[in-house]
Order: C-alpha cells, then sequence, then structure tokens
C-alpha cells in the first residue's frame, strides 16, 4: 500500500535527548529511571545511540530498549495495567498450502557492539510508534560490566 501521508515541506523533526551522555549502570542494571517524552501525534522515530567503550576498556557493548505507553499519564493507567510495554520483534512464519503458519512475538532488547574503542553512533529505525503516547529507552552495560562505558541517545520523532 502506498503511503498516503501529505507532504509538509514546512514540517521539521522533533530531536529529544532521550539519554544523556553519561555513564551506564554499574553492574549490568538498566537505567533506573529513564527519561520519557511525550510522542502523541507522531508517526515514527529513529533512535541514534552513542556509546563509548573507552572508560571500560575493550569488550564493551551496550544493550537498550524502547518501551512505549498507550497512556498520556499515569493516572489514566487502569488497575492492574501496564504503563510501560516494551517494542518487539515479530518474525512471520512459513506459509505452507494447507497449514497455520505459527509466527513469533518476542520483547526486543537491541545490542550494539562497536566496531571501534572510541565513542561511535549507530542510527536505529525508523520505527512506527502505532499510536504510542509516551516513549521511554533505557539502557545497560552488556560487555565490560565491571567497568561501564558511556551512552548517550537522541531520538528524531516524525
Amino acid at each position: 500500500m502506498a503511503d498516503k501521508r501529505m507532504y509538509n515541506p514546512n514540517f521539521i523533526p522533533l530531536l529529544v535527548n532521550a539519554r544523556a551522555n553519561a555513564a551506564l549502570g554499574a553492574a549490568g542494571a538498566w537505567d533506573a529511571a529513564p527519561t520519557e517524552f511525550p510522542a502523541a501525534g507522531m508517526a515514527e522515530m529513529t533512535a541514534h545511540v552513542t556509546y563509548d567503550e573507552a572508560p571500560a576498556g575493550p569488550g564493551g557493548s551496550v544493550d537498550f530498549q524502547i518501551q512505549v505507553s498507550p497512556y498520556a499519564v499515569v493516572a489514566q493507567v487502569p488497575v492492574g495495567g501496564t504503563e510501560w510495554e516494551p517494542m518487539s520483534l515479530y518474525q512471520t512464519g512459513a506459509v505452507v498450502g494447507g497449514a497455520d503458519s505459527a509466527s513469533l512475538l518476542q520483547h526486543e532488547i537491541i545490542t550494539f557492539d562497536p566496531t571501534v574503542a572510541t565513542a561511535q553512533t549507530i542510527a536505529f529505525g525508523p520505527l512506527a510508534l502505532n499510536g504510542a503516547e509516551r516513549v521511554r529507552i533505557r539502557a545497560r552495560e552488556s560487555g565490560a560490566v565491571a567497568n561501564p562505558g558511556n551512552c548517550q541517545i537522541e531520538v528524531t520523532l516524525r
């Protein structure tokens, strides 16, 4: 199906600092309080992840997980509801005539293992936001967990 969005030459994508450039948590711990930002009305996002293993020495890598919320504010979360949902990875099953297909759906954690020992940036996306009201991205050291590297994450919203 063709993309039917109207082109707007005056539209400027929004750049959000989702994680300030700082050391990752000790012992491979996830960020305790990831920065959340509004995404209502945005169709997609691209995460720009910068990781520097230099403080950690060789062997460092970073895991990050994009989480979305269908709720604009915490007060909207129903009793027993889940405020944050990890984005998922979907793999279609093989299609065979006369049989149902079994597809896989998993929570997704992305590992960035840089090819150099100095700061390196990757762009991950664009990712469809599918009506998310808020987004946050948590990160952890997954390589040299005894001596974590630095990570910064910026996000472009469109």
